[in-house]
């Protein structure tokens, strides 16, 4: 693995396929994003799923060793999920596919989610007229709670997302996965400007022989 890391990567317009991308060979060289504890940290901050202050003292509290095993933990639950999706992206998921869910469920079982009511900022009382607002928080009790908002957006992916239009990119050696939201669903690469570039150099290449 490279000992220059490159910062994590968010193509795949779902949270939950990001988590998937955060082990990925995006050029020949593979990079894992949740390799420790610290690294775990960081990647949730870059994708906006834990509040910075949370992180700063979960961080400060755990035990030594301890977000070292939640990152292992994260990485486990992500080669499931991995499993997951490539077996079923391309068609349609069954009811008969939420036996194989329990590894997910079991997390989800643990979260501490509750609701306050709150004031609302000025932009959306404007269209509502009410002063208050419903938000939604979470109880983070301990490092452990730090998989919970991953296990959401796993569940938001497999219950909001059409697993027909789920691709894995068809670049050399890319491993990077994406929701295909174009028009025409064709979308092939993860990036135009690496992957898609890439094959399109190849294939030139190719024609001048």
């Amino acid at each position: 693995m490279s000992n220059i890391r490159p910062a994590p990567i968010f193509i795949a317009d779902a949270k939950g396929l990001d988590f998937l991308n955060s082990l990925a060979t995006p050029v020949d060289t593979p990079v894992e994003w949740l390799g420790s504890g610290d690294d775990f940290l960081a990647w949730l901050k870059a994708a906006d799923l834990v509040p910075t202050d949370v992180l700063k003292t979960l961080k400060a509290g755990a035990l030594p060793g301890e977000l070292d095993a939640v990152a292992a933990h994260a990485r486990s639950l992500r080669e499931w999920f991995r499993g997951f999706v490539r077996k079923h992206k391309g068609r349609t998921l069954k009811p008969s596919t939420l036996q194989q869910l329990d590894p997910l469920n079991r997390i989800l079982e643990r979260d501490e989610v509750f609701g306050q009511v709150a004031p609302r900022d000025h932009e959306t009382m404007a269209t509502n007229g009410s002063s208050l607002m419903w938000v939604e928080q979470r109880r983070w009790r301990s490092p452990e709670s730090l998989l919970q908002p991953i296990a959401r957006e796993m569940a938001n992916v497999i219950c909001n997302e059409d697993f027909n239009l789920i691709r894995a990119c068809e670049g050399h050696a890319c491993t990077l996965m994406f929701v295909d939201r174009t028009k025409s669903h064709r979308r092939r690469w993860c990036s135009m400007a690496v992957c898609g570039n890439r094959a399109k150099q190849a294939a030139l290449r190719e024609r001048s022989r």
